[in-house]
């Protein structure tokens, strides 16, 4: 949250997130599985950000050992409604790396893709 290529970063234990009340009532504790949600940017700069990521492997996971980042918004466009976010969606899912490492390179990965 806060970083300027950023437009919303969706987790439900952000108090922010529509979901947070649900989340606070029925859980104690949150995974490192989340959305943000890019400003509008053309789909080379997505690819782009993707590529400069050094940390973060490309893929789908729930849950493993380490850091992924995959573009969601391809997937989406397959379904009965496509939800609207307002700028390309990055789901990421936080491995066992430190936490100070992973958010320098999506801060250098983000400014290589502006």
């Amino acid at each position: 949250d806060g970083h300027p290529a950023i437009l919303r970063v969706l987790h439900p234990a952000l108090e922010h997130d529509p979901g947070h009340e649900l989340w606070k009532r029925d859980f104690t504790g949150a995974s490192g599985l989340f959305s943000i949600v890019l400003k509008p940017t053309p789909a080379a700069k997505v690819h782009a950000f993707l590529d400069a990521l050094e940390l973060f492997g490309l893929g789908f996971s729930y849950g493993g050992f380490e850091s992924l980042a995959i573009h969601c918004d391809p997937q989406l466009k397959r379904t009965a409604t496509t939800p609207r976010f307002g700028g390309p969606l990055i789901r990421l899912s936080v491995g066992l790396e430190n936490p100070a490492d992973l958010i320098a390179d999506l801060d250098q990965a983000l400014a290589q893709a502006s």
